[in-house]
């Protein structure tokens, strides 16, 4: 009967030593989220496990004093030094190392199925546990949320990239890797500087030439300028050309010629100028300076593509085999 009393005290001690490493090591923002999108493990420990310092204080508790009972116990069986070393020796090994090696590698799995047992020592203990949790809180405040950086997050998703235990493909590190770093970037980054953009004066008349120039360069939208390259009036829908009167100027099209268009500085963040655009139903904005100055040009497509981390391609660009 002595031996069986130790054995369960050797196998409570291991059990308070472990769900203490083992439940105060589960990040409650993540058991949130588990919990939210139907875990049933983390529903079961996330009640716990929010009351971080009561949690830490009965285990805690919990665990003193099964070891000071084994300790005392193993002294009537055996004689002082003799106990001493095999209470240490048992202490150690099966209700320290062991227990605490095996529950950490598996704490939701452990938590979730001796919740039970975790509550009812937190009753158990609750008129000693509670002022002293209560104590902490007041002293230490709230526990302190996990929050990642841009950088380690973008390291997290590299490393589930890399296992073969997620579903995250190389694609999507890709698209979110782009996703996380497009805010940093400036416009003057990723626009089309004004000496590679293709313009027309607004005195341009659609003549044979002034279509095949268009077809040629392929764009949808494109700036017009008024007297110099700098005074841009307006953007010029190529699909919208379809309806015009042959041989007429630009600025006299009826449908093609939008003189309200969007601009944008050079040193505006790509996701406030791509916000910009989404509300104002934009797909090319013209960047200009402080004073005015033509400076290029910034598409949808521009941001779009830095997002993604990939050129998008159309059936008009020369694809290389």
């Amino acid at each position: 009967m002595e031996y069986l009393i130790a054995i369960v005290l050797v196998l409570l001690s291991g059990m308070f030593s472990g769900l203490t490493l083992g439940l105060l090591s589960l990040d409650a923002q993540s058991l949130r989220r588990r919990a939210k999108h139907g875990d049933h493990e983390a529903k079961v420990v996330l009640p716990l496990r929010v009351q971080g310092n009561l949690l830490l204080t009965t285990l805690l508790l919990g665990n003193v004093t099964v070891n000071t009972t084994l300790s005392i116990f193993l002294g009537t069986l055996a004689s002082g030094i003799v106990a001493g070393i095999t209470a240490t020796a048992l202490i150690v090994v099966f209700g320290e190392i062991f227990p605490q090696a095996v529950i950490s590698r598996y704490a939701l799995w452990f938590g979730s199925r001796t919740a039970w047992f975790t509550q009812f020592i937190i009753i158990l203990f609750y008129p000693i546990a509670w002022p002293i949790a209560k104590l902490l809180d007041w002293f230490l405040g709230a526990e302190l949320p996990t929050v990642y950086s841009k950088k380690e997050l973008m390291e997290i998703i590299s490393e589930h990239e890399d296992s073969d235990e997620s579903g995250i493909d190389e694609d999507e590190e890709r698209i979110l890797h782009g996703a996380l770093q497009f805010s940093h970037l400036r416009v003057r980054e990723v626009m089309t500087p004004a000496e590679q953009v293709v313009m027309f004066e607004e005195n341009q008349t659609l003549t044979n030439e002034f279509f095949e120039a268009v077809n040629e360069h392929g764009f949808s939208r494109l700036p017009i300028y008024s007297g110099n390259r700098d005074n841009v009036v307006g953007l010029l829908f190529v699909k919208d050309l379809i309806v015009e009167d042959y041989g007429i100027a630009i600025k006299g099209t009826s449908e093609a010629l939008d003189t309200d268009f969007l601009t944008v500085g050079a040193n505006q963040f790509l996701d406030v100028v791509l916000t910009k655009m989404l509300k104002g139903r934009r797909h090319l904005a013209v960047v200009q300076s402080r004073k005015g100055v033509f400076l290029g040009v910034i598409s949808l497509e521009d941001i779009i593509e830095e997002i993604i981390q990939l050129e998008i391609e159309d059936e008009d660009d020369d694809w290389e085999e």
